[in-house]
């Protein structure tokens, strides 16, 4: 019985043979910058989380004036563009006297925005522990901070953590934007190869799967994880 599946033709598959063997010697070259794309992905996704933490902590357990100020802090972090926030501690910081080379300044650009969402995730997760914890936290003699950060952090922290997962896989898949002030991340070795061998296929397409290997396993730890914190009720609002 005949396939219906159309064939390729012989000069097509021909072409795509030889652009592949171009493409297979500079694999190393495009490995080579993903320490960079992670070092990128976990020191700014660090900075954002201790951001956000803090702003978090700032809107719900402090006077209304400084909830007022925070909350609109992060909206205009969520508001602002990655590009545009990188482009400013890159380009913006040298004239207040301070110049950071582009890997800094891409964790720093990317951290900026990232705490804007993380203080979003951590809002909803220190609302969802139950109040009757932080009460039975003052009764034992603990001050507001330490009430917070011995009990109430490490149980918003398990409720925030399939979307805190979740947004990890966006800010590693944000570092690329790092390539528009030179940081040689995985993207910018992927455009550089293109450029010699005259093809962007292979290179982007590959940096793309590298991506996909890192982020869909995580996606769907983030997904078990939601599903575990549903079935055990923890995903509702605090009382």
């Amino acid at each position: 019985m005949a396939s219906n599946t159309p064939e390729i033709p012989w000069w097509l598959s021909k072409v795509l043979e030889v652009m592949w063997q171009n493409f297979v010697q500079y694999v190393p070259i495009i490995l080579s910058a993903l320490s960079n794309t992670l070092i990128l992905a976990f020191f700014s996704f660090g900075l954002a989380t201790v951001l956000g933490i803090v702003m978090a902590f700032a809107e719900v357990f402090t006077s209304k004036t400084i909830l007022i100020i925070v909350s609109w802090v992060a909206r205009v972090l969520r508001g602002v563009p990655l590009i545009l926030s990188i482009f400013l501690v890159f380009y913006g910081l040298p004239k207040l006297g301070l110049t950071l080379p582009p890997l800094y300044a891409a964790i720093l650009g990317i951290a900026i925005v990232d705490a804007g969402y993380q203080e979003q995730i951590f809002r909803g997760a220190i609302k969802a522990v139950s109040n009757r914890q932080l009460e039975a936290a003052y009764s034992l003699g603990l001050t507001r901070a330490s009430a917070f950060l011995y009990v109430v952090l490490p149980q918003a922290f398990r409720i925030a953590l399939p979307s805190w997962i979740n947004d990890f896989t966006i800010v590693l898949k944000d570092t690329s934007i790092a390539y528009a002030i030179g940081v040689v991340e995985m993207f910018t070795q992927a455009i550089h190869v293109a450029q010699v061998i005259m093809d962007y296929m292979w290179p982007l397409v590959f940096v793309a799967l590298i991506y996909l290997a890192i982020c869909y396993p995580l996606s769907m730890l983030s997904n078990y994880l939601h599903g575990k914190l549903k079935m055990m009720g923890m995903l509702g609002s605090g009382v």
